[in-house]
């Protein structure tokens, strides 16, 4: 199959010779006689009949050609971007001794019989500490009033209090474990009274936080089994990387802390606080970041001509590197010189050890050699001396879209690690975008032109955020209010389309909302405030009834149809044109009734009920016709239900 031709100029001959004789009359009024036997007539019909066979020669340039041109003008083209996923190791048993997790380690789905797995690779080294519990201390809200040891009425068996009586939002209760325990999972099993009365079992009005050591971090509780401590149970906290040894309480130890706080409103209270017969600590797994991505180690790449502007192919592409350098090692007589990846050649030096890299096309490029008006020649960046080895020592490889896989796929351990008896991500990677396409660069090219590099319209921070993220998965700029010099840059992340779509996997990492940040402020005009952030999302609830035709199974209707409402609710490939929910635009009830009454095995959708709704709290508001969205509003689909009769 041959590619596509580009239409870069659709005019025709006879396109040509009218454009041509309404010209004659603007600059040559004088030439009144426009027959075909005029001898100028002739002469614009044989221009026109070259230039139509020059435009038909143009529009069969194939893509390869095109991507040249566009490298002419300082385009290229983004390369597939990798999705990045936190994966928790579990242990088989605690153990008294740490657990490493190498760095390199990779972690797959499950293969199937059509599909290939999706690998991952352990960005840092996971060390999983041991620990166990070594004091309890007690602590009110006011300040002035300094905690409790607690952990010889603890160890003697007088069951201490955990809050004070009556419990009020701010009491605590203080863990000290033997170690600090930064990025691992704590197993707590206790045993207590069912003293803490009031208070909701399956969501007890409290949160976890983790000593950091300047200030108290919030920790995700995986399960709760103790019903807010007032049974035997067990509680798995999983402990933030900034967990350090502190002194509280006349006590050094790695503390965790729960503490009460005010119940979501028309929820309970304890009414008399919780007391502990006994507790116990032990590690029990870890969790660390992991990228879809191949590492590739200690990969020659060519020897040395001693020449500038040489060219040097990697094995592997797309290249995907993690802080935006990659490293390059030169063989020199006293060891390896490190060489590092710079955007272009503009500002280095005859000395400056710079490469630039075509992550694309996979191609290491050592600075040219130009002539300067004055006839000299000026070096941008060294030259390697002549058969100097070079290589890389290490660069990953892969990205796309197939690495935004849901919560819970990620199980299989390609590389075991001793002791580790299973692995997990317990949220959706996310990140992974697809190489940009010629058609898409083809359309940037007179962007890149009009900016030269400056943000000064909207157009062009949206561009600028895309080049400096090509992970984020949608840009919208809007003004921050009227009259305000403050530019907002809405970006969503790229996470996969899913029933069970994660709302927090649509906030943008702290890392690339400054790393747009610092871009962005480097090219702003004077006296402008960049603000990047996400957008705004409006919860959306559907409740609907519908009649099944006759032969379809109600439970195959009711999936199809929850997905079909997930797929057209979604912030980054719903809407009308399945490109992303539209910003800004009001979501009506009459189109959810054209999106399910389309689908397969719906003979007639009976009722639709429309409900705003709160993705962070899960409140839901009353049944309207319509949602009114803001400029920087997006929907969001959350928990439809839908009836299926016959």
């Amino acid at each position: 199959m041959s590619l596509p031709a580009p239409n870069l100029d659709d005019r025709r001959f006879q396109d040509l010779v009218d454009e041509a004789k309404r010209r004659v009359q603007q600059h040559c009024p004088e030439w009144t006689d426009h027959n075909v036997s005029d001898p100028g007539v002739t002469l614009i019909e044989a221009f026109a009949h070259m230039v139509d066979e020059l435009l038909y020669r143009l529009n069969r340039v194939p893509d390869l050609h095109y991507l040249r041109f566009l490298e002419l003008i300082g385009v290229k083209l983004f390369p597939p971007t990798a999705a990045r996923a936190e994966v928790t190791f579990w242990l088989s048993a605690p153990r008294e001794v740490p657990v490493v997790v190498p760095s390199g380690a990779q972690v797959a789905t499950e293969r199937s019989e059509v599909e290939d797995a999706v690998v991952f690779t352990v960005d840092r080294e996971l060390s999983i500490v041991p620990c166990a519990l070594a004091h309890l201390v007690t602590a009110t809200g006011d300040p002035n009033i300094p905690p409790a040891d607690r952990t010889d009425e603890l160890e003697d068996g007088k069951a201490p209090e955990c809050f004070a009586d009556p419990p009020a939002p701010g009491d605590a209760v203080l863990f000290g474990l033997s170690s600090a325990v930064p990025g691992c999972a704590v197993l707590f099993r206790v045993e207590a009274q069912a003293e803490g009365r009031g208070v909701d079992p399956r969501d007890p009005p409290w949160v976890w936080e983790a000593w950091n050591g300047g200030g108290w971090t919030g920790c995700e509780v995986d399960r709760d089994s103790t019903g807010g401590f007032n049974k035997a149970g067990d509680v798995v906290v999983h402990v933030p990387r900034t967990h350090a040894v502190s002194v509280i309480a006349r006590q050094r130890a790695g503390w965790l802390r729960c503490r009460a706080v005010e119940p979501a409103p028309g929820r309970p209270f304890y009414q008399k606080p919780p007391k502990l017969l006994s507790a116990s600590a032990a590690t029990i797994g870890g969790t660390t970041d992991a990228t879809h991505a191949d590492i590739v180690r200690g990969e020659t790449i060519g020897v040395s001509e001693g020449v500038p502007g040489q060219r040097f192919a990697l094995t592997r592409t797309p290249v995907v590197v993690d802080d935006g350098t990659l490293v390059v090692e030169v063989a020199t007589p006293d060891g390896w010189e490190r060489w590092t990846e710079v955007r272009t050649f503009a500002e280095s030096g005859p000395q400056d050890r710079h490469v630039v890299l075509d992550r694309v096309g996979g191609e290491v490029i050592f600075g040219p050699a130009i002539r300067q008006p004055d006839g000299s020649v000026r070096n941008y960046g060294a030259v390697p001396g002549k058969s100097a080895a070079i290589r890389v020592p290490e660069y990953r490889t892969g990205g796309g879209l197939r690495g935004n896989v849901a919560r819970g796929l990620l199980q299989v351990q390609r590389d075991p690690v001793p002791f580790v008896s299973s692995v997990t991500n317990r949220e959706p990677a996310s990140g992974g975008v697809a190489g940009e396409s010629v058609k898409d660069a083809a359309l940037r090219g007179p962007l890149v032109l009009r900016t030269r590099d400056r943000a000064v319209t909207a157009e062009d921070y949206e561009l600028l955020t895309r080049e400096a993220a090509p992970e984020i998965a949608r840009v919208r700029c809007v003004p921050a209010g009227p009259g305000s010099p403050a530019v907002r840059v809405l970006v969503v992340p790229a996470v996969a389309a899913n029933e069970e779509s994660d709302f927090g996997a649509l906030q943008p990492s702290a890392e690339a909302r400054q790393r747009i940040e610092r871009f962005l402020d480097e090219r702003r005009c004077v006296g402008a405030r960049v603000s990047v952030e996400p957008p705004f999302y409006q919860g959306v609830t559907v409740v609907a009834q519908l009649l099944a035709r006759a032969g379809t199974p109600e439970d195959v209707l009711r999936t199809r149809s929850v997905q079909a409402l997930y797929d057209y609710f979604n912030p980054i490939s719903g809407g009308p044109d399945g490109d992303g929910w539209p910003f800004g635009r009001p979501v009506q009830s009459g189109e959810v009734f054209a999106v399910l009454q389309r689908l397969s095995g719906v003979e007639l959708v009976e009722e639709i009920k429309l409900f705003g709704a709160n993705p962070v709290t899960g409140e839901r508001g009353n049944a309207v016709a319509r949602l009114d969205l803001p400029p920087n509003g997006l929907a969001f689909s959350y928990g439809h239900q839908v009836r299926v009769a016959r």
